[in-house]
């Protein structure tokens, strides 16, 4: 398929669609002791800077045992021992983390996890096994059921009602509540369906008990197959929440208020070789997203509910970089953002065309301490923005108000011969905006998984019946593409330092932020607008039409 001369795009601000849910405002990071570092004081302060509501903060090991000192894929807050058998709480780091996020006006997404050391069941984690990940993972217990559930139940009870008296009834209630991370995978979840099943019964009890009003759900499940475990695990924990027996009350049922899986787009692990890899794929996270909707609707009274996405990303392995398997480096570049708004976008699209109210959190953050532009999956890197964040700067100038939007290169990924529609051109699409009465946003997005191709289209955009009254108009267009918004381009000129000088460092930073692709203009109102300018592939305008 060859692609035409020029990619025909048209927007009609008069035809109001549907509204544009902001679904993105949601992140998270496994290292929960990175939050009040100063550097992810600082990185949260940025997306304090660019909301129109608050991001939601998911991290992982909220109960873990250690020594509450946060590094790659792990951390601890202690917030359960036991001394002769009784347990001693402890919410120090607990609360750290939680007036952290609530100080750059961030929410929790509390994650109920994983297993304090002296709850966890040695019969579950004391295993040989020859796969270091898994034998790691297990010998603290943390994976592992409780000992006892009834001290699980106190503790989650304990939790959330110290929540309560520190922060107030209405403000956790607008928190999300969710049990353990991954439960399909043996490294993150040691028991059975069975006794994971039995762990929600008892934490939702506790949560319940100590805040009606909060939010309790589950089961952040990996990508849905209606062929394996992971699909089987989603399947039998919705089952269980409508029809099963309640093991704490003995009752039919469950309560859920709202659903959680995730969808990677590929994987990557460690390789010295770095031998070149298929890149990631858009089809797999929008077929997999698709089959939890297909297991969720087997249960009508649970389609209505709110289902995060609570990890959506291009792969798995956050803490591995460049310097572990080349092909990460695509995590510094533009590739990253065109991957993600093209699979936020076309989720976005099924939801809506399915009235299924989704949402998208980004299993990204920081590392600190790292190598500059290490190419871990991070929103910055040695405090310089990456080309990601520059996304969610877009995404802030969005308005609510969608409007009709149409592209000749629209495309469903899911029909796509291959993975990767290597057969095919570039999917050019994106969405249009109204920002109140006086702003128009349109937003353009290039993006091929092949994360080789480099080449460029001509994008004519034509824009009718704006709203305004004003003759004139400002014109701002917003640019992310290898020479725009792109600090990792500077850090390659600047020689690719490790831990860059002064200079160097002064000159990188300079690029990190959301650049222009040329300086404002002043337009005329006119009753169709037309613009011409080219896009390469892994690039993303946004143009804005305002009143002066």
């Amino acid at each position: 398929m060859r692609p035409e001369e020029g990619v025909r795009i048209h927007v009609d601000a008069s035809r109001w669609i549907s509204e544009l849910p902001h679904n993105w405002n949601y992140i998270g990071y496994d290292e929960i002791n990175y939050t009040y570092t100063p550097e992810g004081q600082a990185l949260l302060a940025k997306f304090q800077a660019l909301q129109d509501k608050p991001y939601y903060v998911r991290v992982h090991h909220l109960l873990c045992t250690g020594n509450c000192h946060g590094f790659y894929k792990w951390g601890s807050t202690n917030a359960y021992i036991e001394r002769d058998g009784q347990p001693i709480y402890d919410w120090t780091i607990v609360n750290l983390v939680f007036d952290t996020l609530l100080k750059h006006n961030c929410k929790p997404f509390v994650e109920l996890g994983f297993m304090p050391q002296h709850l966890a069941d040695p019969a579950y984690y004391k295993v040989e096994d020859d796969d270091w990940i898994h034998r790691n993972y297990r010998a603290y217990g943390f994976a592992s059921p409780p000992k006892d559930y009834q001290k699980w139940y106190d503790l989650i009870y304990s939790l959330v009602q110290h929540c309560v008296e520190r922060y107030g009834e209405a403000e956790i209630a607008s928190w999300y509540w969710e049990l353990w991370n991954e439960p399909d995978l043996s490294y993150y979840w040691a028991g059975s369906i069975e006794d994971f099943n039995k762990l929600y019964d008892y934490t939702v009890a506790a949560v319940k008990a100590a805040s009606p009003t909060a939010r309790v759900g589950g089961p952040g499940t990996t990508n849905p197959k209606h062929d394996g475990y992971s699909g089987q695990f989603l399947d039998a924990f919705l089952d269980h929440c409508v029809n099963g027996m309640n093991t704490f009350t003995d009752e039919q049922g469950t309560p859920l208020d709202f659903l959680s899986f995730h969808v990677k787009g590929g994987g990557y692990r460690a390789d010295p070789l770095h031998m070149k890899q298929a890149p990631p794929s858009v089809k797999r996270i929008v077929e997999d997203t698709r089959t939890g909707y297909e297991i969720i609707s087997k249960y009508p009274s649970l389609t209505g509910l709110e289902c995060i996405l609570s990890e959506i990303d291009p792969d798995g392995w956050a803490a591995g970089g460049a310097w572990d398997n080349a092909n990460l480096n695509f995590r510094n570049t533009p590739y990253y953002p065109s991957f993600v708004v093209t699979a936020f976008d076309q989720l976005t699209r099924f939801a809506q065309a399915n009235k299924w109210d989704l949402r998208f959190l980004s299993w990204a953050f920081l590392f600190v301490g790292e190598r500059c532009f290490e190419g871990t999956r991070s929103f910055s890197t040695q405090g310089i923005d990456k080309a990601i964040l520059n996304l969610f700067r877009m995404y802030g100038k969005l308005g609510h108000q969608g409007v009709a939007f149409a592209s000749s290169r629209a495309q469903d990924p899911a029909l796509y011969a291959d993975m990767n529609g290597n057969r095919m051109p570039s999917h050019v699409s994106g969405m249009a905006t109204l920002r109140g009465n006086n702003a128009l946003t349109v937003l353009v997005y290039n993006h091929h998984d092949d994360w080789d191709r480099d080449n460029s289209d001509q994008i004519n955009l034509s824009i009718a019946n704006l709203p305004f009254e004003a003759e004139t108009l400002v014109l701002r267009h917003y640019r992310i593409d290898g020479q725009h918004s792109n600090a990792y381009q500077e850090w390659l000129a600047q020689g690719q330092p490790m831990y860059p000088t002064d200079n160097q460092y002064q000159a990188i930073k300079q690029r990190d932020g959301l650049e222009l692709l040329e300086a404002p203009k002043i337009i005329s109102n006119e009753s169709h607008i037309n613009l011409n300018f080219e896009l390469p592939v892994h690039g993303i305008s946004l143009i804005e039409l305002s009143a002066p």
